[in-house]
């Protein structure tokens, strides 16, 4: 009987004892040729030379020379290979590795078992395998034209890279299943290729994914503030189309929507949308606030109650007929030229009954014109009482007081340069008495040449207006002359930026925007298209787009309050007469009404300080502990439907009810129109824990409504 014993194979020839027992079988079985030589045994082997990671090749091994056709396959030296080089199966099919051993080549062999020196080598290059696409998600990198690409499939390997329409982007390496890249593409473009390249050895381009490209120009948070300051209140629908075309854009479609008029109010009989028999002021509030509500062109509409805080005018001294020629005339210069404003303003009849311009007539020897308009149109509307540097702050003496910025003399030379205006006629016929109480407030004023005072005027900076002057040039005059005193850009644009963006603009801000009011690039003082643009782009203004912690803004007044909830719960009027003046009874209660103040000092005077502080905030010249707890109940009101002549359903199945059913959706929708979906985490998990136990949809839609609006958090436009 014949015994084998099989021995280990060394580490460093694995192979060794295989094949000597094999030879050994050989020679057992036959296989000497009896004369005691053996003959000459070889082997040949033959595949492919290249191989993909991963992938098989078939190799073939002829054995020539011996009836022992038997081998052994290895790969560097160990029979049958390993993970590490990849394996080989005693057929012959080679399986490269999934990862490239340290090396980017392996040597396959086949060992004769006839003969331990019959072998057969090749060299197997090894390639990187082709990546495979399966999906790819490709995101706006907030709202510039960068989007980051994320590419999901398989075969990637380290140094893998994303290419998009042909450019090989800088890539990172997540997992053999991931890969990350960021891309810049031109404007327009419209749709990525993506394809992903392994490196060499090997490398080639996967197959193609194809992604649209969804151009958002501004992100939710850009959009709703930019809509804060530019509107009556952001909706969901007005948040997309500013994401959608950008704010550049929104500006431009703004600047050229037309004009939302208020309808002239006939004397009688008064029109029922009025609700009152005897008094015309209700009209031109339910117009005002249809307006504002319901208006495409917000931004016109917005600027126009900026500046009608700034040029004040009530119907607590004042016919409401004359509010609707008013206000229109504000709407229409709005992106005009601030020249336009100020003398349509000064020949309007609101503004000539309201601060005595009208039917003021020459004074007589020793006597003085009536001051009040040429007085209030400098110290509020147009250069205030001080000398100002170009970013808003004082100029000082020599003691280092201010300095005035006009005198009483001037005053009363103003106010005799404003002399001889009285009421139109209807239809434009000849004015020839004085006072003319015509009762037509949709005309602006006329003179009547014979009481205008003709004598000399001296005006600002030494300006004089030489006697003999008609009501037209002399008022021309008077106006020009402040149109183009350098306290004009700095005042005006200081309380536009308050009522627009924040109470408390940086010096340097009110700079930038002063520079643009004397010269807006074309030499064109005054374009308040120019001004607009330049308040609500500017740095400053957008500072809190990407920075939540922004400390700027203003409180909410009291209307952009009302026209807020408005518009963002979709409010729809209910009354039979399409009245909207019931608002006003709710606003009313918070110290403001459409142009209803009680002073020419408005509803709050623009340089009111919190009382213990030293900071400029004017609209909290409204806010008391009365006023916060009456907006508390006015809330209430809101959530609960219990607007006089309005309506909004937040029931289970409206449009908030339905995604209550995600209390965390329901928080983040309200969060994006209501807080620039800067909400902090801390309310919102406040808020979505405080609702999540309420059973009934409606009921959660309420009470998130209500906490969202009652926060100090959106009181304060950032």
């Amino acid at each position: 009987m014949l015994h084998l014993r099989l021995f280990r194979a060394s580490p460093k020839t694995p192979s060794a004892t295989a094949l000597l027992a094999l030879a050994f079988l050989a020679g057992c079985s036959g296989g000497s040729t009896g004369s005691g030589s053996t003959p000459s045994v070889t082997v040949a082997l033959s595949g492919a030379t290249t191989v993909r990671l991963s992938e098989t090749t078939q190799f073939a091994a002829i054995v020539s020379g011996s009836a022992n056709t038997a081998v052994v396959w290895e790969v560097n030296g160990v029979a049958g290979g390993s993970n590490a080089t990849g394996t080989i199966s005693s057929s012959g099919l080679y399986t490269a590795p999934a990862a490239m051993p340290g090396t980017t080549s392996v040597t396959v062999s086949v060992v004769s078992a006839a003969s331990a020196t019959a072998t057969a080598t090749v060299t197997e290059s090894l390639l990187n395998p082709i990546a495979v696409l399966s999906s790819t998600t490709v995101t706006q990198v907030g709202s510039t034209l960068s989007y980051s690409i994320d590419v999901i499939g398989s075969n990637f390997v380290s140094g893998a890279v994303i290419l998009a329409n042909g450019t090989a982007l800088t890539t990172t390496y997540v997992s053999s299943t991931e890969l990350q890249a960021t891309v810049n593409v031109p404007s327009g473009t419209t749709t990525l290729t993506v394809m992903v390249s392994n490196p060499n050895p090997g490398a080639v381009n996967s197959s193609a994914l194809t992604a649209n490209l969804s151009y958002v120009a501004a992100t939710p948070t850009e959009a709703a503030r930019f809509l804060d300051q530019t509107s009556f209140g952001p909706t969901a629908a007005s948040i997309a189309q500013v994401q959608s075309v950008g704010m550049n854009a929104y500006l431009m479609q703004q600047f050229n929507m037309p004009t939302t008029v208020l309808a002239s109010i006939p004397v009688s009989p008064f029109p029922a949308v009025c609700l009152s028999s005897n008094t015309a002021y209700p009209c031109a509030e339910s117009e005002w606030w249809t307006t504002a509500i319901t208006g495409p062109d917000q931004l016109r509409q917005r600027v126009a109650f900026a500046l009608s805080e700034m040029f004040v005018v009530s119907t607590q001294s004042i016919p409401g007929q004359a509010i609707p020629q008013f206000h229109n005339a504000l709407a229409n210069d709005a992106f005009g030229n601030f020249a336009t404003i100020m003398k349509d303003v000064t020949l309007s009849p609101a503004m000539g009954g309201y601060l005595n311009m009208m039917n003021s007539a020459a004074p007589a020897a020793g006597q003085i014109a009536n001051e009040n308009y040429a007085r209030e149109n400098m110290q509020l509307f147009t250069i205030g009482l001080y000398a100002l540097n170009q970013d808003g702050t004082h100029q000082l003496d020599s003691m280092g007081a201010p300095i005035p910025s006009y005198t009483q003399a001037q005053v009363q030379a103003f106010a005799r340069a404003y002399t001889g205006w009285t009421l139109a006629n209807p239809g434009g016929a000849a004015v020839t008495k004085f006072p003319n109480n015509s009762g037509d407030y949709n005309d602006p004023m006329v003179a009547v040449a014979k009481y205008h005072d003709t004598t000399a005027k001296t005006l600002l900076n030494g300006t004089v207006l030489n006697a003999g002057g008609t009501a037209e040039q002399d008022l021309d005059g008077a106006l020009g002359n402040i149109f183009a005193d350098s306290n004009v850009g700095p005042f005006v644009c200081t309380q536009l930026i308050q009522h627009l963006v924040t109470s408390t603009p940086s010096p340097a801000y009110v700079s930038r925007v002063a520079a643009i009011f004397a010269n807006n690039g074309n030499g064109v003082r005054g374009d308040m298209q120019a001004v607009l643009r330049a308040i609500l782009m500017d740095t400053e203004a957008r500072a809190g787009d990407t920075n939540a912690s922004y400390n700027g803004g203003h409180l909410r007044e009291p209307i952009l309050f009302m026209t807020a909830m408005m518009r963002a719960l979709n409010f729809t009027n209910a009354d039979p007469n399409g009245a909207y003046y019931n608002l006003s009874n709710y606003t009313t209660t918070l110290g403001e009404r459409p142009y209803r103040a009680n002073s020419v000092f408005n509803f709050f005077p623009p340089d009111y300080v919190i009382p213990g502080t030293t900071l400029n905030a004017p609209e909290f010249g409204n806010e008391n502990s009365a006023t916060s707890i009456l907006q508390l109940s006015l809330a209430d009101s809101i959530v609960n439907n219990k607007i006089a002549s309005f309506t909004v359903d937040l029931s289970n199945t409206s449009a908030l009810g339905v995604m209550a059913t995600n209390p965390a959706n329901l928080t983040d929708y309200l969060g994006k129109v209501f807080m620039h979906s800067q909400m902090p985490a801390n309310m919102r998990t406040t808020i979505i824990n405080a609702i999540t136990p309420l059973t009934s949809n409606a009921q959660r839609v309420r009470v998130a409504v209500y906490l969202v609006i009652t926060s100090s958090q959106y009181k304060i436009i950032h």
